[in-house]
């Protein structure tokens, strides 16, 4: 595989383990790594207490700061991976909270026009990670990272998304580089084995790259 810098990004819902993955691969291959800020989120929890109320704010904040860093990992000479994508937020959370009833339509038209102001800037990443898990997989990895904002997120808000997920998923991997882990059979974290296979399959994704 050449010296060639890349953006590597990884996706998947709220508990799909996009962090530890994210610090595995960066720690294997030397990579920088930019993670989702979340301590310094000045929306996160009073969204999760009220979402219809702070569904706008939060993904106004999300679009902005993963812009910005997409402009610094796009200027950067070394590899940058980067835990979750600007698609995410554009595809699944705002279209979910609007059809929820919690983005009201004049909002959502406002979030979608500003995402596609932004997009029209930007390049997609070089390669990109799904990582798709069942809702019982979400809820026990939620449940073991113990998150305070997180003990009020409801299952069929989780479903919605995995929906979504799978969608769009399916519709980026028609034209971009892709790799789908289904992390209900991977455990990564706990098992050396399992961590070599998602290496391997990484590994003969990069190199098909160059």
């Amino acid at each position: 595989m050449k010296n060639t810098s890349m953006h590597v990004a990884i996706a998947g819902n709220i508990g799909s383990g996009k962090t530890t993955l994210t610090q595995i691969l960066a720690k294997h291959y030397g990579w920088e790594i930019q993670l989702e800020d979340l301590q310094d989120n000045p929306y996160i929890s009073d969204f999760y207490e009220d979402m219809q109320r702070w569904s706008f704010n939060l993904q106004v904040y999300f679009l902005n700061t993963r812009f910005n860093n997409i402009k610094r990992i796009r200027a950067n000479t070394q590899t940058v991976i980067q835990d979750r994508t600007i698609y995410e937020d554009a595809h699944i959370f705002a279209p979910n909270l609007h059809a929820m009833g919690l983005m009201s339509t004049r909002d959502f038209e406002t979030y979608s026009a500003l995402f596609n102001s932004l997009n029209s800037m930007i390049a997609p990443p070089d390669l990109l990670i799904y990582l798709r898990a069942s809702i019982p997989t979400l809820v026990k990895q939620i449940q073991q990272r113990g998150r305070e904002y997180e003990d009020s997120i409801r299952l069929d808000y989780l479903k919605r998304l995995n929906e979504r997920y799978e969608a769009w998923a399916t519709n980026y991997s028609k034209t971009n580089n892709m790799i789908v882990l289904d992390i209900d059979d991977l455990d990564f974290i706990n098992n050396p084995e399992h961590t070599a296979q998602v290496i391997s399959k990484i590994e003969s994704h990069l190199n098909g790259l160059f």
